[in-house]
């Protein structure tokens, strides 16, 4: 059985992963209550980003290492962790330092953002990143599940 903290995980850090979203398309035509609403979706994304880190350590720690690893690493397709998981772990570490510089920079340029196309072509394209990377976690968290469920289908012995 899937355990209910994976869904929250997900479902959190798809919600970071829309912050940064909102956070590139408002600055596609900024304005000064567009900056404003920059920041308050980078803070979302942000806080998002650092709560699934802690719900992903936490899945991690307790549930994915003793029990689901062995699964998937005897199953059919043990690059599912010893690939994608592997990939996962090391981006997962990176992104919410990136979410957190793209609202470092929203707070500290704020209505500049406004004339300096360049500043704001820059903060548009690192929360392009957090989205593209966010997205990336979901496409490997699939993979990972899915590797997961064919294990147990194939009733597959650790």
């Amino acid at each position: 059985m899937v355990h209910p903290l994976i869904g929250v995980h997900a479902a959190i850090g798809e919600l970071g992963v829309l912050a940064f979203l909102w956070v590139f398309i408002e600055l596609m035509n900024p304005s000064a209550q567009g900056i404003k609403r920059c920041k308050k979706a980078a803070i979302v994304g942000v806080v998002c980003f650092l709560t699934v880190w802690v719900t992903g350590g936490i899945y991690y720690v307790m549930y994915y290492g003793p029990q689901v690893k062995p699964l998937i690493l005897a199953g059919p397709q043990p690059w599912a962790h010893k690939i994608v998981m592997e990939a996962k772990e090391h981006i997962f570490l990176f992104l919410p330092f990136l979410a957190i510089s793209v609202l470092g920079a929203i707070s500290s340029l704020g209505n500049s953002l406004l004339k300096d196309k360049n500043a704001r072509r820059t903060v548009q394209w690192l929360s392009a990143l957090c989205v593209i990377l966010g997205m990336a976690m979901a496409l490997m968290g699939y993979l990972i599940s899915t590797a997961a469920r064919l294990s147990l289908e194939l009733g597959v012995k650790p």
